[in-house]
């Protein structure tokens, strides 16, 4: 997904306590200008086009490309994803250098190409190459751009506010990701224009192709002059000079060459080994929470029946963290993070261990109350409820919990760690346990095909005690190096 690290952005006011000062929280945004509405928006259309695009990606490689799940997830989680972290710590320069609603329209323009590609070809090679990396472009380029639209169209009292409703929509887009996945894939419609019929992951291909498209008239509505006293002076009021596409390769080069400077200057600093380290543990975590679109839905299609609902079924992950990451923050505010990454690491390994139970256990609670409710109700299905909902429903309620605990709080670790006056390099490092998490998941094709293939006997729970251990490597790992990782934080209770 375009990563986005939880915004760690301290209030610049007292507001009032209590109810009115709850209340107040959300007044703040009374009144907030138009595009910062419009970013909203384009937030939850981007997010949702991305989430559809993400859960699609592997089916779509090894159904409709003929792809091994070797060759799958190793191309998702080698080339496509890592690819996109790499251009996303690029796509900031380019933004600074041609302002935000170009950069908005590029990149929307670029994500609809490769869309439109990945739809109609069949060659692989083809799909790859004007497909799916001109689309790890066009995605990385919306990431850095939302974060500096929503840092531009609010005031210094909203902001705090601002970045919150991003990140509750950014869950919101993943909800409905899910539920527009089930609904396509159940419809198993035979669709016909011209000769041409859609596999139903090219019809999810289409939907996200559909939103990308509304993103358009979206961003036209942003104005082109910002109403702030420096508007005259930002990129994207000037006309277009000559040359626009060399200024951009001169303006990825320029930013290019700042990353490696960037990481020569840190690697001198101890604060940077201890971060890197800290990150490289958070990195199994993050794993888990990837393995949820390249994994969750071929398993899911092999042990509960083609076209099982995990969308829906993932969907809970969204509904919980929405609820619980601001909750668990104001409860734990004096809590040191370091702590708080491990309590939430060992909470979310704990939930992937009830996926290697065995399925018998769950029986009784799949033929009772919670079980029908779950299949029945939430999820729409028919006849008997197989035990593996009932596991992944509990798995994902524990996991949430943990991932409320400790996923706010990386970011904020990685700025207590930082020398003064460095919060920002330090904060660029941010992108890093994404990028193990995806390099990680490029094994999970081997993991797969040999305890939950497509034909032949499965043993998934091997499969899910393999994802389990790797999760526990991150608060097994903080803990017996908290010695040389571990900094003191200010105001905080230590570890």
């Amino acid at each position: 997904m375009p990563e986005t690290p939880k915004q760690i952005i301290a209030e610049e006011h007292v507001a009032p306590s209590g109810l009115s000062g709850f209340i107040a929280k959300f007044a703040v945004l009374k009144g907030a200008r138009r595009e910062l509405w419009l970013t909203f928006l384009i937030k939850l259309l981007i997010y949702t086009a991305y989430s559809i695009t993400n859960k699609t990606m592997v089916l779509w490689l090894s159904k409709d490309l003929g792809f091994s799940d070797q060759a799958a997830t190793g191309l998702v989680g080698w080339v496509w994803a890592p690819a996109m972290t790499v251009f996303t710590l690029l796509a900031g320069s380019v933004t600074d250098a041609i302002g935000l609603r170009r950069t908005f329209f590029l990149g929307a323009a670029i994500c609809i190409f490769a869309r439109t590609v990945m739809i109609l070809t069949t060659n692989p090679a083809l799909a790859l190459i004007a497909g799916m990396l001109p689309l790890a472009v066009g995605e990385a380029l919306g990431t850095p751009v939302l974060l500096a639209a929503t840092r531009v169209y609010s005031t210094t009292a909203q902001r705090s506010m601002a970045f919150s409703i991003i990140y509750a929509l950014m869950n919101v887009g993943y909800f409905v990701a899910g539920y527009v996945f089930d609904f396509i894939r159940s419809l198993d419609f035979h669709l016909s224009i011209g000769g041409f019929q859609p596999t139903p992951h090219e019809q999810l291909f289409g939907v996200s192709l559909a939103l990308e498209i509304l993103l358009f008239p979206t961003i036209y509505f942003l104005r082109r002059r910002a109403e702030r006293p420096d508007a005259e002076e930002r990129p994207q009021d000037r006309p277009l000079p000559s040359g626009f596409w060399n200024r951009i390769a001169q303006t990825v080069r320029k930013s290019a060459n700042d990353t490696i400077k960037l990481f020569q200057r840190l690697i001198g600093q101890s604060g940077f080994y201890r971060l890197l380290t800290f990150f490289l543990f958070i990195g199994f975590l993050k794993a888990i929470f990837l393995i949820m679109d390249y994994v969750f839905p071929t398993f899911g299609d092999r042990e509960m029946g083609l076209h099982a609902p995990v969308g829906k079924l993932a969907g809970i992950n969204s509904l919980l963290i929405i609820v619980l990451a601001p909750l668990v923050g104001a409860l734990t505010q004096r809590i040191a993070s370091y702590r708080m990454v491990i309590i939430g690491g060992a909470i979310c390994a704990a939930g992937v261990f009830i996926m290697a139970l065995p399925t018998e256990w769950f029986q009784s609670a799949a033929n009772g109350g919670f079980g029908q409710w779950l299949g029945h109700g939430y999820l729409r299905l028919s006849g008997s409820i197989h035990p593996y909902y009932v596991m992944a429903a509990l798995y994902l309620a524990v996991f949430s919990v943990g991932e409320a605990f400790y996923s706010p709080r990386v970011y904020e670790y990685a700025a207590a760690i930082a020398p003064k006056g460095q919060e920002a390099s330090y904060g660029a490092l941010a992108y890093i346990p994404f990028l193990v998490g995806k390099l990680l998941i490029g094994t999970s094709g081997w993991i797969l095909a040999a305890f939950c293939p497509a034909e032949g006997p499965r043993r998934s729970n091997l499969m899910w005690l393999i994802f389990a251990l790797a999760a526990s490597v991150a608060p097994i790992g903080l803990i017996a190096f908290r010695r040389y990782i571990r900094v003191p934080e200010a105001g905080r209770d230590a570890c």
